[in-house]
């Protein structure tokens, strides 16, 4: 899951594994697989990383496990 912030500044949180793919319009666009979209003040960069976090925290909390 990550954050993202409306246009309106109203923060919300999506379930990153169910992203489609993200259009500029020039704010960000995401657009869901089940056909939702939302359109975001975070640069398509910035939700990338935030992906890549999301997953990383994932992994290193599965090496924790595994020790």
């Amino acid at each position: 899951m990550i954050c993202l912030t409306r246009l309106n500044d109203e923060e919300f949180v999506i379930n990153c594994n169910q992203i489609e793919r993200i259009e500029t319009i020039p704010e960000s666009n995401v657009i869901m697989v089940n056909g939702k979209h939302y359109v975001v003040k975070e640069s398509v960069d910035e939700i990338i990383d935030r992906v890549i976090d999301f997953h990383a925290q994932i992994y290193a909390r599965a090496q924790k496990k595994n020790v």
